[in-house]
C-alpha cells in the first residue's frame, strides 16, 4: 500500500471488530485489499485527510489490554506512528480514562491541521496538528446538563462531530445518549438543540436534554441545514439545529443508525432503514439504502447488487461517501461484507466478505502521489 497512487485513485479503509483493512480501486469497481492492521484491536473510528493534498490515515484503535489510542499513517498503512504517552487522555484531576474512540473528524480545508474527536465517556477533544495530539473541550466535559446524558445500546459515545464550513465559531455534537448539541464560539459553550426530536419511549416524550441521536450529517448546499436519523425518527433542520422536523414519511421503518449526506449537492442523503430497535434486522431481513433528492420530501429505494437475505444491520458509522463524481456511497454489515456504489447507490458491488464486525467505513479520492 505504499507504492506511489495514481491521481483518483479511491483510498477505502474499513475498521473492524478484529482490525483495519485498506482497499485502493482506479474505478470504484476493481479493488485491491490490504490487512488486517492492528489485527485483535477494535477500529471503531477512521479519518482520512486529504486537506494538504496527500492522504493521513487517523484511526481509533482500542486494544482489550493497552486501551485506546489513535495511530495515523501518511503512506498507505505501510507504517504507523502512535504519539509518545498516547494520542487522547484525560488528565490526573478528571477522574476518567478513555474507553473508545467513537469518532475522528478532520475539519475544513481552510482550518489545516485541526482534527476532532469524539469518545467514551462522552467527551470531544480538538487536535490542532493533524491528530497527533488532542485537548479535551472543557466546554462539553463540564457541561451542567453532563447528569442527564447517558449510555445508548454501545456505550456512552459521542459519535458525530460536525464543524460548519461557513463559520469556523460553530461546531454541532450528536451524542448517545444525550442528543444533539451547538456551540456558536467555537466549542467555549454548548447548548441543547433537539426541538422537535420526539422520544417517545421516554416519560418526557419530548426532551430538550437526553434524546438518543443516532447520527447526523450536513447538507452540502445549505450549512446550516442538518438530517438526523434518531432512536426512531428521522429528522431535518433548516435553521442550524434550533428546530427539527419529521422526514420519515415514505419509508418502510424510521429506526437505523446511517445518515449521510451528499459532499456536493444540496438535499441529498442516504440513511439505511432497520426494522425496529426491537428487531434489528433489515425490514423483510433485505438490505437496502434509501436516498431523497429532496431534503426528505420523498425517498428513493436502491437495492441492486445487495443481497435479498441479509440479516445483520449497518452500524452508523458503517457508512461513507466519497468525493467523486458521481459520488460514491459504501457500507458494511456486522456480518463482514462491504458494498460500494460507484453512482450514488443505484447500483452496489460487493468489495469484501467474511471480515469481523465492520465498525467504521471511510472513502476518499486520492490526488496521487
Amino acid at each position: 500500500m505504499a507504492d506511489a497512487v495514481a491521481p483518483g485513485t479511491t483510498l477505502l479503509a474499513i475498521g473492524t471488530k478484529k482490525g483495519l483493512w485498506l482497499g485502493t480501486s482506479p474505478d470504484r469497481r476493481r479493488w485491491s485489499l490490504s490487512g488486517p492492521h492492528f489485527l485483535m484491536n477494535e477500529i471503531p473510528s477512521i479519518g482520512l485527510d486529504t486537506r494538504d493534498g496527500g492522504v493521513r490515515i487517523l484511526v481509533g484503535a482500542r486494544s482489550e489490554h493497552f486501551g485506546p489510542t489513535v495511530f495515523h499513517s501518511d503512506d498507505l498503512g505501510a507504517s504507523w506512528t502512535e504519539p509518545e504517552n498516547g494520542a487522547i487522555r484525560f488528565g490526573p484531576g478528571d477522574g476518567a480514562a478513555v474507553e473508545r474512540i467513537w469518532q475522528l473528524q478532520p475539519d475544513s480545508a481552510d482550518r489545516p491541521g485541526v482534527v476532532w474527536a469524539g469518545c467514551e465517556p462522552i467527551s470531544v477533544w480538538k487536535s490542532t496538528d493533524g491528530g497527533e495530539h488532542f485537548e479535551l473541550n472543557r466546554g462539553l466535559w463540564e457541561h451542567p446538563d453532563k447528569d442527564q446524558w447517558g449510555a445508548g445500546y454501545g456505550g456512552a459515545a459521542a459519535h458525530s462531530i460536525l464543524p460548519s464550513p461557513a463559520d469556523p465559531d460553530t461546531v454541532h455534537v450528536a451524542m448517545s445518549t444525550g442528543g444533539v448539541y451547538r456551540s456558536a464560539d467555537g466549542g467555549q459553550s454548548w447548548q441543547a438543540r433537539n426541538h422537535g426530536i420526539s422520544a417517545y419511549f421516554m416519560p418526557d416524550p419530548n426532551p430538550e436534554v437526553g434524546q438518543c441521536v443516532h447520527k447526523i450529517a450536513r447538507d452540502a448546499g445549505d450549512p446550516r441545514r442538518l438530517y438526523a436519523q434518531n432512536h426512531h425518527g428521522i429528522y431535518r433542520s433548516d435553521d442550524n439545529a434550533d428546530t427539527w422536523v419529521p422526514i420519515a414519511d415514505g419509508l418502510p421503518t424510521d429506526f437505523g443508525f446511517v445518515m449521510l449526506a451528499h459532499p456536493r449537492r444540496g438535499g441529498t442523503a442516504w440513511i439505511v432503514p432497520i426494522k425496529a430497535d426491537g428487531e434489528r434486522i433489515p425490514p423483510d431481513g433485505r438490505l437496502a439504502v434509501h436516498r431523497t433528492d429532496d431534503a426528505g420530501a420523498s425517498w428513493l429505494r436502491l437495492d441492486d447488487g445487495l443481497p435479498d437475505h441479509e440479516f445483520n444491520v449497518v452500524l452508523r458509522d458503517a457508512a461513507a461517501v466519497d468525493t467523486a463524481e458521481p459520488a460514491g456511497v459504501y457500507l458494511g454489515t456486522r456480518g463482514g461484507s462491504v458494498y460500494a456504489s460507484a453512482d450514488e447507490g443505484a447500483h452496489f458491488a460487493e468489495v469484501a466478505s467474511h471480515l469481523p464486525d465492520v465498525l467504521c467505513v471511510r472513502a476518499a479520492v486520492l490526488a496521487g502521489s
